[in-house]
This record gives structure tokens, sequence and C-alpha cells, in this order.
């Protein structure tokens, strides 16, 4: 099993920055994709940036230019630097990660972190 514990979150005004962080424990051999999903009232939980173990990166339309997702491997943590925030921005962020193991593809999700932006 793998657990994924987010830091970081918070208040912050439009215009400003935010940092979130996240750890993987546990059994995390072999882990493919990290990256961040968020959540705001009333919608479905939504893809905001990802990358894979190689490097590569995906960032959803609404907040590429903005954000910076990276990745340490040897720390095994997954962060992710929110300049220019949103009102819109505001939701749970959730921190995920997949592999593929006997088989099927597994998919890990953390508790989440409230990322609240205001006008």
């Amino acid at each position: 099993q793998v657990q994924l514990v987010e830091s970081g979150g918070g208040l912050v005004q439009a215009g400003g920055s935010l940092s979130l962080s996240c750890a993987a424990s546990g059994s995390i051999s072999g882990i493919n994709a990290m990256g961040w999903y968020r959540q705001a009232p009333g919608k479905q939980r939504e893809l905001v940036a990802t990358i894979r173990s190689s490097g590569a990166t995906y960032y959803a339309d609404s907040v590429q230019g903005r954000f910076t997702i990276s990745r340490d491997n040897a720390k095994n943590t997954v962060d992710l630097q929110m300049n220019s925030l949103k009102p819109e921005d505001t939701a749970v962020y959730y921190c995920y990660a997949d592999r593929y193991l006997l088989g099927k593809w597994n998919n890990y999700w953390g508790q989440g972190t409230q990322v609240t932006v205001s006008s």
C-alpha cells in the first residue's frame, strides 16, 4: 500500500502564491505518475497537474503558466508551486499517485488539503 500525506495550503489573497507538498511512503516501488487533483464545492474532481517518473509534466489549461509541479524521486515527494492564484482556484487539493501492479493500474490518494483564495 502507498500512503500520501499532503502539507501546505491555506488562505491567500488573489494574486498571491502557495506551495503544496506531498510525501509518499509505504510500498512505493514502481510508482509512475504523481500529481495533484482538486475539487471545488459542488464540482467534480479535476486534474491539476501530473509528473511522471521520467519528469514529463502535464498541466490543466486553467493553471498552465501559473502552477509548477516538481518531483524528487529520491525523497518520494511531489510539490506544486501555485502563483497568481485566483478565487476559482479555491478547492480541496488531493495528492495522487499511480502504479501498474499485478496486471492493473492502482491509484492512490491523499486526504486533501484546503486552498482558499479570497478576492
